[in-house]
């Protein structure tokens, strides 16, 4: 099973909201934000890893590029 999360910086937290399944969650930093990722699909999903299926997590990013020229 593939989880894709759609991930961008809202003020001061980074946020990553799944794309086709109902998770939300944020961190202050990027490797807080990974670990909370995973942790939400952990228990989101609960049932499906007890049952030996197994996720795959993608993420996504809006990165700003400063301007050209």
């Amino acid at each position: 099973m593939l989880v894709k999360f759609e991930i961008y910086k809202d003020g001061e937290y980074w946020c990553a909201e799944g794309i086709g399944v109902d998770i939300f969650t944020q961190g202050k930093t990027l490797d807080e934000l990974m670990d909370n990722i995973k942790e939400a699909v952990e228990v989101h999903f609960e049932e499906d890893i007890q049952y030996g299926k197994h996720i795959t997590i993608l993420s996504m990013s809006e990165i700003e590029v400063a301007p050209i020229g």
